[in-house]
Formats: structure tokens, sequence, C-alpha cells
């Protein structure tokens, strides 16, 4: 193992000398940590980078997220030799949808049509029809098949959000994500009265009475654009704390607030799946090349058709 002194600055110009040398582009999610964004290629959110993978011409892609992101690029890219920082980077949401589980749930439901949010694994895609993000789930719903029974996983919050939203009615997975499920609507209304001009922002994996209380609502990338387009100075911001920094990048004159999680859970407004990686095992990761993403064949091939079909129907 390398021994690093912790120069960040020195560190950084590191890894981009590296990506350089080996022909490796560097995808970063929302999520990470602000000096991990600041060496990516790219930052973007689920959509966005699947895209950017998908037309990347590096020999290595070094996703800079979490686990099932970093197997979306391999399926989007079989010959492209995907690696991830740290491969204890997972989720929780794409953890409480068991294959297995998942597999007995769909098969009780005659004339299914399955759409899975991207935050699933390799082998839930491989079971779906569709996959989806945040920002394009509401347009695709409406090319869903009428006469199916429209099922829809892993959470529980951004089904029901959609199946309001599109009037759609669906089968729901009842799963969730371990920030967004923590935000707690009287702390969130006590910070809106410390800051009554704060705008309420939150992202739609959070439970229907924060969404109710919000003043908008929308993916990472859609949040994003909200802040740098809109004329509040003040937000309330319901989603991984990781954003603020691109937040404060496209809005400098603006303020953020991070939405307080329950009281007992403080450090819930981060991601303890996406703080796994760091510039050391980034940097590790791609000197070595190691931590490669290595799906079965059979999987990858079925994985890649409800990927495609999201793509082509954006």
């Amino acid at each position: 193992m390398t021994v690093f002194n912790r120069n960040i600055t020195e560190l950084q110009k590191k890894i981009r000398e590296l990506a350089k040398k080996k022909k490796a582009v560097i995808l970063s999610h929302y999520y990470q940590v602000p000096e991990i964004q600041d060496i990516a290629d790219f930052v973007g959110d689920s959509l966005e980078l699947a895209k950017r993978a998908r037309q990347s011409d590096s020999d290595i892609i070094l996703l800079c997220g979490v686990h099932f992101m970093a197997e979306t690029a391999k399926i989007l890219n079989p010959s492209k030799k995907v690696l991830i920082p740290s491969l204890e980077a997972g989720c929780s949401l794409s953890e409480s949808c068991p294959p297995d589980k998942f597999k007995t749930f769909i098969e009780k439901i005659s004339d299914r049509f399955v759409m899975v949010y991207i935050n699933t694994t390799a082998e839930i895609k491989a079971m779906s029809d569709l996959v989806c993000t945040s920002s394009n789930a509401l347009n695709l719903i409406k090319k869903v098949p009428e006469d199916k029974t429209l099922v829809f996983a892993p959470d529980k919050h951004l089904g029901n959000y959609l199946m309001r939203q599109s009037g759609r009615k669906m089968i729901i997975w009842e799963g969730t994500c371990v920030v967004h499920n923590e935000f707690e609507r009287d702390l969130v209304l006590s910070l809106k009265r410390e800051h009554p001009s704060a705008k309420i922002i939150v992202h739609p994996e959070c439970s229907e009475y924060l969404i109710d209380i919000a003043d908008f609502v929308g993916s990472t990338s859609k949040l994003l654009r909200y802040v740098a387009e809109d004329t509040a100075l003040e937000y309330i911001v319901g989603t991984e704390a990781g954003i603020v920094h691109q937040m404060r990048k496209v809005a400098p004159n603006k303020q953020f607030y991070v939405a307080p999680t329950v009281a007992t859970c403080s450090a819930c407004q981060m991601c303890p799946y996406m703080k796994k990686n760091t510039l050391e095992n980034a940097y590790e990761t791609l000197l070595y090349e190691k931590n490669e993403i290595i799906i079965p064949e059979d999987i990858l091939q079925k994985a890649y058709l409800p990927l495609k079909r999201m793509i082509e129907w954006s």
C-alpha cells in the first residue's frame, strides 16, 4: 500500500497525470467528496454518468461513485476496463432489493412491465424491462404500455412520487435510501423558521411528508440547475450533502443549508458508501488497475437491454 502525506493538491495532480498516461476517464457523482469531484473529467448524476460512460473513448473508466454506477458503466462499455476506488462503496437502496426476493416478487405479477431505478444491481436490471433515473422516470412512464401492470423498484418514496405525478398505478417495492429516508420534517421546518427566505428543495427519494412542504422537487442535476437559475438567495437542500459543493460553484452568491436529519443521526446527511472513495484509494486503484468491475456475461447482456431502452427512450 502506498503511504501518502495527504497533500491534496499534489495527490490530485498525480491522479490527473496518471489518468492521462493510462488514457483513463474519471467520472464522479455529485455525492463524492469535493476533492474527488475536482479531479473528475465529468461530474454528474446517475443518468449523466451513464451517458458519459457510453460516450467515452478511453481505455479505462474510473467511476468515482457507488458500485451500481460502476456496474452500469461496465454494462454500457463491456470492452472497457471499469474501476471503482473502493469495492466497499455500495448502496443501501440497491441492497434493499435482493435479487432472489425480487425474482419471487415479480413472478407473482402477471402481464407485468418491470421498471427499475438505476440504483439497483446488475442482477436486478437483468430482470427488468426498463431502467430509469430520477431525472427521466416521469417521461419514461408515459412510454410504458397501458395494458401492462407497471412494477417499480426499489425506492418506495420515488415510486409513490412518480405515481402521484403521473397518475399511473404501480406496484412498488418497499426499498429506501439511508440518506433521503432520514430527513426530519419538523427539523426542516424549524430550520425554515430560522431562514424564512430559504426555499426548500428536495430529491424525490425523500419521504412524502418532506416532498409536500418543498418548493421544488427534482433529481440532483435538476436541483443544481434550479439553484443556478432561480432568484432566491437561500436554500434548504434535501439530498446528500455532497451536492452543495457544486451548488456553490454554480451559485457562489447564494447560501445553502443541508436539511436536518433525525437528531440521533446528524451524520446521515452524508452517504457513508459514497464516502468510501478517497483520493488515496482512487490513486492506488488507477495505479494498479485494481477493483475492476466484473459481471457475468449472461447478466451483462440481459442488463444491457433495459439500459439501452432507457437511453433510447430518454
